[in-house]
């Protein structure tokens, strides 16, 4: 079905999946890594501002490695793409297959270890950053408005802005809502799938974003 959409519909989609698995990740992250998000860099920053002064014994080591390997994830997205052809591309299908290769190896690895020991707690952290930064940073190229993959405060703000009570534009609010929905329902399966095993929802979002990149590379042509 998606082949029939116009490729701007296509990425849409595409993008909107990747905002659910997110979603997953990020669940896992601050409920099964002890209170760290790898996709919300802004939630890290404020649990980091917070844990410095001590309050209730929030991380710090945690939430540093998460951020310094978003960067690290997002540097390597930008200077991979920084010559490539707008919109989807051979360059932007092999980022996202990193970044669905790299979950999968940390949900095998989280499924033969469920409780992993901490510096491997910690090296799991870093590299969901890194898969997360190098996908927010190919998402960010390719361009699809409102949708970041890994974030919606701006999106939320968007959406009120030009509602009824602000504005009066309206435009996007379909998409905004589908992606604040879609994290949101992304948070909800991840934190169900940890009831049953850590390893559960990274492998969820392994397999929704390497379909992503099946998908993409199969029915999105370059511009």
């Amino acid at each position: 079905m998606i082949r029939r959409l116009p490729t701007d519909r296509q990425h849409l989609v595409l993008m909107l999946a990747l905002t659910f698995s997110t979603g997953i990740v990020d669940a896992v992250g601050y409920l099964g890594l002890d209170r760290v998000f790898t996709g919300n860099m802004t939630g890290n920053v404020v649990i980091l501002g917070m844990a410095v002064v001590g309050a209730e014994d929030l991380p710090v080591l945690g939430p540093v490695l998460a951020l310094v390997g978003f960067m690290a994830g997002a540097a390597l997205g930008g200077r991979v793409l920084r010559n490539a052809v707008q919109g989807w591309s051979g360059r932007t299908t092999s980022l996202l297959g990193v970044v669905g290769l790299v979950i999968l190896a940390l949900a095998v690895l989280v499924l033969v270890d469920a409780e992993p020991e901490r510096p491997v707690a910690l090296t799991i952290t870093f590299l969901l950053g890194a898969a997360m930064g190098l996908q927010a940073a190919t998402a960010r190229f390719i361009g699809v408005k409102d949708v970041t993959t890994v974030v919606v405060t701006s999106t939320i703000t968007g959406l009120a802005a030009d509602s009824v009570l602000g504005s009066g534009k309206g435009g996007g609010s379909g998409r905004r809502i589908a992606a604040v929905v879609l994290i949101l329902a992304g948070a909800a399966a991840g934190a169900a799938l940890l009831k049953w095993h850590l390893g559960a929802g990274l492998l969820a979002s392994a397999l929704i974003t390497l379909v992503v990149v099946a998908m993409g590379a199969s029915t999105v042509r370059p511009r």
